[in-house]
């Protein structure tokens, strides 16, 4: 005669198994996106040292320096990225502190854009230049306050951490 489990018993291992499955799926999920990610910075890098090559042998100017100094902070932004994956998998949860790097990088990334754009005006008249340069400015100030907030976040974050240490 078989004997049956009790029907909490079934629910609890049903639920087992299906946190399992999830987890699984989930680590499946991070390792393929880790692979694009780390194929897709892999190009962007060699995009970029072909790029600086051509540069240099060509005696590129401002603009070649503006468009390797872009591609090198988005191989950075993707190189943090891949590294949030790496430690989501190895810890189990996500992070706040990483995406605030992210977030810094490609907030750096933007004023060194802005700031290199500006020094471009040719072909522009006196109006279109000072429209461009309040635009500029006003987005120059939005992305220097956005830098101060993540950068003390991540300050906090980490005084935070070692408070709980101790």
């Amino acid at each position: 005669m078989d004997v049956a489990e009790p029907p909490a018993l079934e629910a609890s291992r049903a639920l087992r198994l299906s946190g399992r499955l999830f987890l699984d799926v989930e680590h499946a999920i991070y390792i393929v996106l880790g692979i694009v990610l780390s194929l897709t910075a892999i190009l962007a890098l060699i995009s970029t040292i072909g790029l600086f090559w051509d540069g240099a042998v060509h005696q590129g100017g401002g603009d070649t320096l503006l468009e390797i100094v872009d591609r090198l902070l988005f191989v950075l932004m993707l190189a943090e990225i891949l590294h949030t994956v790496r430690v989501s998998i190895s810890s189990g949860s996500l992070t706040s502190e990483p995406f605030l790097v992210v977030g810094l990088i490609a907030s750096i990334r933007r004023v060194l854009v802005i700031t290199l754009e500006s020094a471009r005006t040719t072909g522009q008249t006196a109006t279109e230049h000072h429209a461009a340069f309040q635009a500029a400015m006003i987005e120059l100030g939005v992305l220097g306050g956005l830098i101060l907030v993540m950068v003390l976040s991540i300050y906090l974050l980490r005084r935070a951490a070692k408070e709980v240490k101790k």
